[in-house]
Protein backbone atom coordinates (compact mmCIF):
# COMPACT_ATOMS: atom_id res chain seq x y z
CA UNK A 1 0.00 0.00 0.00
CA UNK A 2 1.43 3.06 -1.42
CA UNK A 3 1.68 6.55 0.78
CA UNK A 4 -0.09 8.86 -1.60
CA UNK A 5 0.83 12.52 -1.41
CA UNK A 6 -2.79 14.07 0.14
CA UNK A 7 -2.04 12.02 2.68
CA UNK A 8 0.37 13.76 4.30
CA UNK A 9 -1.40 16.52 6.05
CA UNK A 10 -3.40 14.28 7.60
CA UNK A 11 -0.34 11.86 8.68
CA UNK A 12 0.92 15.31 9.93
CA UNK A 13 -2.14 15.29 11.93
CA UNK A 14 -1.38 12.68 13.59
CA UNK A 15 1.93 12.92 14.27
CA UNK A 16 0.75 16.40 16.45
CA UNK A 17 -1.41 14.64 18.19
CA UNK A 18 0.13 11.53 19.27
CA UNK A 19 3.03 13.61 20.59
CA UNK A 20 0.95 16.47 21.98
CA UNK A 21 -1.73 13.85 23.10
CA UNK A 22 -4.33 15.83 22.53
CA UNK A 23 -6.45 17.44 19.65
CA UNK A 24 -6.57 20.74 21.00
CA UNK A 25 -3.19 21.68 21.45
CA UNK A 26 -2.36 19.13 18.38
CA UNK A 27 -4.63 22.33 16.40
CA UNK A 28 -2.71 24.64 18.22
CA UNK A 29 0.31 23.73 16.90
CA UNK A 30 -0.62 23.56 13.52
CA UNK A 31 -2.67 26.35 13.36
CA UNK A 32 -6.22 23.92 12.70
CA UNK A 33 -9.29 23.81 15.13
CA UNK A 34 -8.85 20.46 17.05
CA UNK A 35 -12.02 19.50 14.72
CA UNK A 36 -9.76 19.60 11.96
CA UNK A 37 -7.40 17.43 13.68
CA UNK A 38 -9.85 14.96 14.71
CA UNK A 39 -10.95 15.18 10.91
CA UNK A 40 -7.64 14.07 9.59
CA UNK A 41 -6.95 11.19 12.11
CA UNK A 42 -10.22 9.62 11.54
CA UNK A 43 -9.28 9.57 7.50
CA UNK A 44 -5.97 8.26 8.19
CA UNK A 45 -7.73 5.72 10.51
CA UNK A 46 -10.40 4.58 8.07
CA UNK A 47 -7.82 4.60 5.61
CA UNK A 48 -5.28 1.96 7.57
CA UNK A 49 -8.72 -0.05 8.76
CA UNK A 50 -7.08 0.46 12.06
CA UNK A 51 -8.44 2.90 15.49
CA UNK A 52 -4.94 4.62 16.25
CA UNK A 53 -6.27 6.64 19.28
CA UNK A 54 -8.86 5.78 22.45
CA UNK A 55 -10.97 8.95 23.12
CA UNK A 56 -10.89 9.85 26.37
CA UNK A 57 -12.66 13.12 28.36
CA UNK A 58 -9.28 14.52 28.83
CA UNK A 59 -7.82 14.00 25.87
CA UNK A 60 -6.51 10.99 23.88
CA UNK A 61 -4.04 7.69 23.98
CA UNK A 62 -2.61 5.95 21.46
CA UNK A 63 -3.03 2.61 20.79
CA UNK A 64 -0.76 -0.43 19.63
CA UNK A 65 -1.22 0.27 16.25
CA UNK A 66 -1.15 3.96 16.83
CA UNK A 67 2.27 3.75 18.90
CA UNK A 68 3.71 2.16 16.18
CA UNK A 69 2.80 4.60 14.10
CA UNK A 70 3.60 7.52 15.83
CA UNK A 71 7.16 6.25 16.59
CA UNK A 72 7.56 5.61 12.80
CA UNK A 73 5.77 8.82 11.59
CA UNK A 74 8.90 10.78 14.27
CA UNK A 75 11.55 9.27 12.68
CA UNK A 76 10.38 10.18 9.48
CA UNK A 77 9.64 14.01 9.94
CA UNK A 78 12.81 14.02 12.19
CA UNK A 79 14.88 12.82 8.79
CA UNK A 80 13.23 15.50 6.30
CA UNK A 81 13.80 18.13 8.87
CA UNK A 82 17.26 17.02 9.50
CA UNK A 83 17.49 17.32 5.52
CA UNK A 84 15.89 20.80 5.00
CA UNK A 85 18.42 21.93 7.80
CA UNK A 86 21.39 20.45 6.02
CA UNK A 87 20.41 22.48 3.03
CA UNK A 88 19.62 25.71 4.56
CA UNK A 89 23.12 25.28 5.83
CA UNK A 90 21.67 25.88 9.61
CA UNK A 91 23.99 24.77 12.41
CA UNK A 92 23.14 23.42 15.72
CA UNK A 93 25.47 24.71 18.40
CA UNK A 94 27.54 21.97 19.00
CA UNK A 95 28.33 22.24 22.37
CA UNK A 96 24.27 22.29 23.45
CA UNK A 97 22.70 19.49 24.51
CA UNK A 98 18.75 18.83 24.25
CA UNK A 99 17.09 16.42 26.81
CA UNK A 100 13.79 15.59 27.14
CA UNK A 101 12.85 13.52 30.23
CA UNK A 102 9.80 13.03 32.41
CA UNK A 103 9.44 15.66 35.38
CA UNK A 104 9.05 13.21 37.86
CA UNK A 105 12.41 11.73 36.88
CA UNK A 106 13.48 15.08 36.34
CA UNK A 107 12.92 16.82 39.95
CA UNK A 108 13.90 14.07 41.96
CA UNK A 109 16.90 11.81 40.37
CA UNK A 110 18.58 13.84 37.54
CA UNK A 111 18.72 17.21 38.67
CA UNK A 112 20.60 16.29 41.87
CA UNK A 113 23.29 15.02 39.89
CA UNK A 114 23.42 17.44 36.64
CA UNK A 115 26.29 19.28 38.70
CA UNK A 116 28.33 16.47 38.70
CA UNK A 117 27.79 16.62 34.77
CA UNK A 118 28.57 20.45 34.76
CA UNK A 119 31.78 20.31 36.44
CA UNK A 120 33.23 17.61 34.35
CA UNK A 121 32.22 19.14 30.96
CA UNK A 122 31.77 22.71 31.74
CA UNK A 123 32.25 23.81 27.97
CA UNK A 124 28.68 21.70 27.33
CA UNK A 125 25.19 23.38 28.01
CA UNK A 126 22.01 21.48 28.56
CA UNK A 127 18.67 22.36 27.81
CA UNK A 128 15.93 20.07 29.46
CA UNK A 129 12.37 19.70 28.60
CA UNK A 130 9.58 18.05 30.96
CA UNK A 131 6.80 18.19 28.60
CA UNK A 132 4.76 15.29 29.18
CA UNK A 133 3.88 14.56 25.36
CA UNK A 134 6.52 11.85 23.50
CA UNK A 135 9.71 14.01 22.37
CA UNK A 136 9.68 14.42 18.79
CA UNK A 137 13.45 14.17 17.38
CA UNK A 138 13.28 16.95 14.62
CA UNK A 139 14.98 20.78 14.22
CA UNK A 140 14.58 22.46 17.68
CA UNK A 141 13.73 18.83 19.17
CA UNK A 142 16.03 16.92 21.84
CA UNK A 143 19.12 15.37 20.91
CA UNK A 144 17.73 12.54 23.10
CA UNK A 145 15.26 11.73 25.79
CA UNK A 146 14.82 9.59 29.03
CA UNK A 147 11.55 7.90 28.35
CA UNK A 148 10.18 5.14 31.02
CA UNK A 149 8.74 1.36 29.01
CA UNK A 150 9.64 -1.71 28.01
CA UNK A 151 12.15 -0.69 26.01
CA UNK A 152 11.14 -1.14 21.96
CA UNK A 153 10.37 2.10 20.07
CA UNK A 154 10.48 1.96 16.37
CA UNK A 155 13.17 3.80 14.51
CA UNK A 156 14.72 4.63 18.19
CA UNK A 157 18.19 3.07 19.78
CA UNK A 158 17.45 2.44 23.66
CA UNK A 159 20.15 1.96 26.20
CA UNK A 160 18.49 0.45 29.47
CA UNK A 161 19.43 3.16 31.97
CA UNK A 162 17.89 1.48 34.92
CA UNK A 163 15.40 -0.30 36.44
CA UNK A 164 12.92 0.05 39.18
CA UNK A 165 10.44 -1.17 42.50
CA UNK A 166 7.50 0.23 44.00
CA UNK A 167 6.52 -0.27 47.65
CA UNK A 168 4.18 2.24 49.94
CA UNK A 169 5.31 5.42 51.64
CA UNK A 170 3.51 7.79 53.54
CA UNK A 171 3.61 11.04 55.51
CA UNK A 172 5.03 10.42 59.11
CA UNK A 173 1.68 12.47 60.85
CA UNK A 174 -1.35 10.86 58.39
CA UNK A 175 -4.03 9.26 60.39
CA UNK A 176 -3.85 5.88 61.28
CA UNK A 177 -0.45 5.63 60.01
CA UNK A 178 0.70 4.65 63.16
CA UNK A 179 -0.91 1.69 63.27
CA UNK A 180 0.21 -0.24 60.45
CA UNK A 181 2.49 -2.96 61.10
CA UNK A 182 2.01 -5.55 58.10
CA UNK A 183 1.51 -4.69 54.31
CA UNK A 184 -2.15 -5.90 54.86
CA UNK A 185 -2.83 -2.83 57.20
CA UNK A 186 -2.31 -0.19 54.28
CA UNK A 187 -5.25 -1.33 53.27
CA UNK A 188 -7.43 0.57 56.10
CA UNK A 189 -5.34 4.09 55.08
CA UNK A 190 -6.87 6.26 51.95
CA UNK A 191 -4.50 5.99 49.09
CA UNK A 192 -3.23 7.72 46.60
CA UNK A 193 -2.69 6.57 43.05
CA UNK A 194 -0.82 8.30 39.96
CA UNK A 195 -1.94 6.86 36.08
CA UNK A 196 1.19 4.19 35.93
CA UNK A 197 0.46 1.04 34.68
CA UNK A 198 1.00 -0.83 38.09
CA UNK A 199 -1.20 0.29 41.11
CA UNK A 200 -1.91 -0.73 44.84
CA UNK A 201 -3.92 -3.51 43.28
CA UNK A 202 -0.81 -5.34 41.57
CA UNK A 203 1.22 -4.41 45.19
CA UNK A 204 -0.71 -6.05 47.28
CA UNK A 205 -1.46 -9.18 45.22
CA UNK A 206 2.72 -9.77 45.28
CA UNK A 207 2.45 -8.69 48.99
CA UNK A 208 0.08 -12.00 49.02
CA UNK A 209 -2.76 -9.38 50.68
CA UNK A 210 -6.29 -10.73 49.18
CA UNK A 211 -10.26 -9.79 49.80
CA UNK A 212 -9.82 -6.22 51.28
CA UNK A 213 -11.69 -3.39 49.93
CA UNK A 214 -8.70 -0.44 49.02
CA UNK A 215 -9.87 3.13 49.30
CA UNK A 216 -8.35 4.32 46.28
CA UNK A 217 -9.58 8.27 46.51
CA UNK A 218 -7.09 10.49 45.12
CA UNK A 219 -5.49 10.15 41.53
CA UNK A 220 -2.75 12.37 40.29
CA UNK A 221 -1.03 12.05 36.62
CA UNK A 222 2.06 13.13 37.75
CA UNK A 223 4.17 10.84 40.00
CA UNK A 224 5.81 13.49 41.86
CA UNK A 225 2.07 15.09 42.50
CA UNK A 226 1.03 12.20 43.79
CA UNK A 227 4.25 11.97 46.88
CA UNK A 228 3.42 16.07 47.06
CA UNK A 229 -0.36 14.48 48.13
CA UNK A 230 1.07 12.13 50.20
CA UNK A 231 3.31 14.72 52.09
CA UNK A 232 0.24 16.61 52.33
CA UNK A 233 -1.19 13.69 54.32
CA UNK A 234 -4.09 12.75 51.67
CA UNK A 235 -2.75 9.29 52.08
CA UNK A 236 -0.26 6.98 51.10
CA UNK A 237 1.17 6.49 47.71
CA UNK A 238 3.04 4.09 46.05
CA UNK A 239 6.42 5.01 45.51
CA UNK A 240 8.75 5.11 42.45
CA UNK A 241 12.58 3.73 44.04
CA UNK A 242 14.16 6.27 42.45
CA UNK A 243 11.79 9.08 42.24
CA UNK A 244 11.14 8.92 46.25
CA UNK A 245 14.85 9.32 47.58
CA UNK A 246 14.71 12.63 48.31
CA UNK A 247 11.65 12.62 50.12
CA UNK A 248 12.28 9.49 52.24
CA UNK A 249 16.10 11.36 53.12
CA UNK A 250 14.67 14.61 54.38
CA UNK A 251 12.07 12.97 56.33
CA UNK A 252 8.62 13.57 54.88
CA UNK A 253 7.88 10.26 54.24
CA UNK A 254 8.35 7.57 55.42
CA UNK A 255 8.46 3.58 54.24
CA UNK A 256 5.83 1.15 55.01
CA UNK A 257 5.67 -2.19 55.84
CA UNK A 258 5.67 -4.69 52.75
CA UNK A 259 8.05 -5.77 49.71
CA UNK A 260 9.17 -3.73 46.58
CA UNK A 261 7.15 -4.88 43.61
CA UNK A 262 9.21 -5.18 40.76
CA UNK A 263 7.99 -2.70 37.76
CA UNK A 264 7.34 -3.91 34.48
CA UNK A 265 8.57 -0.87 33.05
CA UNK A 266 12.44 0.87 33.37
CA UNK A 267 13.88 3.80 32.10
CA UNK A 268 15.91 4.26 29.04
CA UNK A 269 17.94 6.79 27.14
CA UNK A 270 17.13 7.20 23.92
CA UNK A 271 17.67 9.35 20.55
CA UNK A 272 17.23 8.36 16.46
CA UNK A 273 19.05 5.17 15.47
CA UNK A 274 19.30 6.75 11.73
CA UNK A 275 22.06 8.95 12.55
CA UNK A 276 24.92 9.35 15.01
CA UNK A 277 24.83 11.54 17.84
CA UNK A 278 26.35 15.14 17.32
CA UNK A 279 29.88 14.82 20.13
CA UNK A 280 28.27 16.92 22.75
CA UNK A 281 25.14 14.70 22.72
CA UNK A 282 27.44 11.59 22.90
CA UNK A 283 29.52 12.89 25.92
CA UNK A 284 26.11 13.12 28.04
CA UNK A 285 24.66 9.80 26.87
CA UNK A 286 28.32 7.90 28.32
CA UNK A 287 27.76 9.95 31.41
CA UNK A 288 24.39 8.83 32.05
CA UNK A 289 24.95 5.70 31.30
CA UNK A 290 28.19 5.17 33.90
CA UNK A 291 26.21 6.53 36.67
CA UNK A 292 26.11 4.28 39.44
CA UNK A 293 22.44 3.54 40.22
CA UNK A 294 21.07 2.94 43.53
Amino acid sequence: MALRGDWLPSLAAFEAAARQQNFARAGVELHLTASAVSHHVRKLETWLGVVLFQRQARGVALTAEGRKLADAAGSALADIDSVLRNLRGNRDDQQRVRISALHSLTYTWLMPRLPGFAAAYPQIELSVDTETGLARFDDGGPDLAIRHGGGQWPGLAAHLLMTETLFPVAAPNLAGVDQVRVAADIAALPLVSDLARQGWHDWFRAAGVHGVRLHDRHHFSDTTDALNAAVFGLGAALARQHIVVPYLANGRLLRLPGPELSARWSYYVVYPAHRPLRAAAQVFVDWLLALPKP
